[in-house]
């Protein structure tokens, strides 16, 4: 093959891709913090043995963790402002759809990790007066959340390569931009192998950085 490699156009429109990476690590950190946050709540619902808070919380999660992402940030972006007196713009969509489908799956790892702590804890807990609240708060979740963190570490890798879906509704992420500078630089090749190297740039570092977390947990076991 006699292709002539052309990487002129990325310092040419080195701009557009440094907005490009800003927007997805706006994204990205926004969906993350949102969605941990929430998930808390879906998780401690989840792990209730109330009806009124297990079985709304378990719809939720099952709803966002077993449907495509992609689909539910175009739903959000075309569908919503139909049904909805909102309007709704394409971060707005990308970081609806990338937070709930967060929200769902750190809820199991919230849930899972709560499920981690021996019962005894909980017992000695109640023994001492606390309530639900209290055993969550003072006792249960400052063990459990050690548990999870390499969990919620890869979660946040997993996100950040997401980010990239939100090109599909024009957001000016970094994806959205390489597509826009290719078509006017007519060089696909050079632009996604750039936009590919970026995003392992962005991602790699906390890839290692999980993967040393686990085996300093595993040492101390």
């Amino acid at each position: 093959m006699d292709y002539q490699w052309d990487f002129s156009a990325i310092i040419a429109y080195k701009a557009l891709l440094l907005v490009g990476l800003q927007n997805t690590v706006i994204l990205g950190v926004t969906c993350l913090v949102l969605g941990l946050f929430f998930g808390i709540f879906v998780g401690a619902a989840r792990y209730s043995r109330n009806p009124v808070f297990y079985w709304p919380s378990t719809a939720f999660v099952e709803v966002f963790r077993n449907t495509p992402v992609l689909v539910q940030i175009i739903w959000f972006f075309f569908a919503f402002p139909i049904i909805s007196p909102f309007e709704i713009n394409a971060f707005t969509a990308a970081a609806l759809g990338l937070t709930l489908n967060t929200t769902a799956f750190s809820s199991e790892i919230y849930r899972a990790g709560i499920q981690s702590i021996d019962r005894g804890q909980w017992e000695a807990a109640k023994a001492l007066g606390m309530g639900y609240i209290d055993q969550m708060r003072r006792i249960i979740m400052p063990q459990a959340v050690k548990r999870m963190i390499p969990a919620f570490m890869n979660r946040a890798v997993e996100l950040m390569k997401m980010t990239s879906l939100a090109s599909v509704i024009a957001y000016g992420e970094l994806m959205h931009q390489a597509k826009t500078i290719s078509t006017i630089a007519f060089n696909p090749i050079e632009m996604y192998s750039a936009v590919a190297l970026l995003f392992f740039a962005l991602i790699y570092p906390a890839a290692l950085l999980v993967q040393r977390f686990e085996q300093r947990m595993a040492a101390r076991g």
